[in-house]
C-alpha cells in the first residue's frame, strides 16, 4: 500500500516535496520510483532509487532540480522538487518493486515491472 502526499499548486520556480508512505511491505528491500503523467502524454519515469546501494536516477528533464531520497525507518520515499516549471505539471505516482539481491540499476527496471503503485498526487505549476 503506497500513499503519496505533498502535491499542490505552485508558481514557476517554486518547490514542493512529495512523500510516499509505504505499508504492508518490507520497504527497505524495495526499489522505489517516482513517475508522472500529464494529460495526453505517456507516463514518464522521473526518478528512482534502489534498495541496496542508494543509487539514484533522474530523467534529464528534472536532473539538477529534483532529489529522491528514502527513509527506511519511516517506510517513506521523498521527491524534493525545486525550480518547478509549468512542464512539470502532472499527476505524480510512486511505485515499488521487489528485485531481491541484485545490482541492477533502478533505471534499468521498466515501469511495467513495478508491482505496487500509489493513487497519485497532482502537481500543478503555473507560469
Amino acid at each position: 500500500h503506497l500513499v503519496e502526499s505533498g502535491g499542490g499548486l505552485v508558481h514557476a520556480g517554486g518547490s514542493l516535496r512529495l512523500s510516499c508512505a509505504a505499508s504492508g511491505l518490507s520497504f527497505e528491500h524495495y526499489y522505489m520510483g517516482w513517475f508522472r503523467q500529464a494529460p495526453g502524454k505517456e507516463r514518464e519515469e522521473v526518478s528512482c532509487i534502489d534498495s541496496n546501494y542508494g543509487r539514484t536516477y533522474y530523467a534529464d528533464s528534472v536532473k539538477g532540480r529534483f532529489t529522491i531520497s528514502r527513509d527506511n525507518a519511516r517506510n517513506t520515499v521523498y521527491l524534493q522538487m525545486n525550480g518547478l516549471k509549468p512542464e512539470d505539471t502532472a499527476v505524480y505516482f510512486c511505485a515499488a518493486v521487489l528485485l531481491g539481491r541484485t545490482k541492477v540499476a533502478c533505471n534499468d527496471v521498466p515501469g511495467e515491472k513495478y508491482e505496487r503503485w500509489g493513487q497519485g498526487t497532482q502537481v500543478t505549476v503555473s507560469s
